[in-house]
C-alpha cells in the first residue's frame, strides 16, 4: 500500500504540473495536455488494479515520451537561435533525460518492487524500456511518413499511431509473461 501511495503521489504531482499548462498551451500540439493528463491518471490506476508492472511500464514510458515531446515542441516555438540550430540533437537528448531521470527516481524513492525479472531487468524497468523504444521510434517513423509525403494520412495519425503502438506492445508483453516466462 506504500508503493501505491508514492507512485499515486509522483503521478499525480506530475499530472498537476503537466496539466496546469493545460491553460497556456497552443491550441493543437502533437502531444495535448489531455492526454498527458490521462495517461497519468491510467498509469496510477493500473497498479490500483493489479495490471502487471511490466505493462505500467509501457504506458509509464508513453506518458514521458508525450511529455518530452510536448517540451520540445514548446522549445522549438521558442524560436531561440541557439536552440533551433541544435534541434536534431535536441529531441532525443529531452527524451532520455525525462526517462532517465524519471528511472531514477523510481529507484531511488523504492517504486520499483524487485519481486521478479524479465530478461535480467525488473519489469517496471523493463516495460519502462520496450515502451520507451518503441514509442520513440513510431514517433520517427511516423514523421518519416509525414516527410515523404508532405502531409498526414488521415486525422489523429500521431494519436492513432502512438496508441496503436503501445496497445500492440502491451498484448505482446502479456502474451510473453503469461505464457512464455
Amino acid at each position: 500500500m506504500k508503493t501505491f501511495s508514492k507512485t499515486f503521489t509522483a503521478v499525480f504531482v506530475a499530472a498537476l504540473v503537466f496539466g496546469s499548462t493545460l491553460f497556456i498551451a497552443s491550441p493543437a500540439s502533437a502531444h495535448c495536455p489531455l492526454c498527458v493528463a490521462g495517461a497519468a491518471v491510467g498509469v496510477t490506476l493500473t497498479r490500483w488494479i493489479g495490471i502487471d508492472d511490466s505493462i505500467t511500464g509501457i504506458w509509464i514510458a508513453a506518458l514521458l515520451g508525450a511529455m518530452s515531446f510536448w517540451f520540445y515542441s514548446w522549445l522549438i516555438n521558442k524560436k531561440i537561435e541557439k536552440i533551433n540550430k541544435y534541434k536534431w540533437v535536441l529531441k532525443p537528448l529531452i527524451y532520455i533525460l525525462v526517462w532517465g531521470t524519471t528511472l531514477w527516481s523510481f529507484y531511488k524513492f523504492q517504486l520499483i518492487i524487485r519481486m521478479t525479472q524479465i530478461f535480467g531487468l525488473d519489469k517496471l524497468t523493463f516495460g519502462m524500456l520496450t515502451g520507451a523504444i518503441l514509442f520513440y521510434l513510431v514517433d520517427v517513423g511516423d514523421n518519416f511518413l509525414i516527410k515523404k509525403a508532405g502531409k498526414i494520412y488521415f486525422p489523429y495519425q500521431r494519436v492513432i499511431f502512438s496508441l496503436g503502438s503501445m496497445v500492440v506492445l502491451s498484448l505482446v508483453v502479456y502474451i510473453l509473461i503469461n505464457f512464455f516466462i
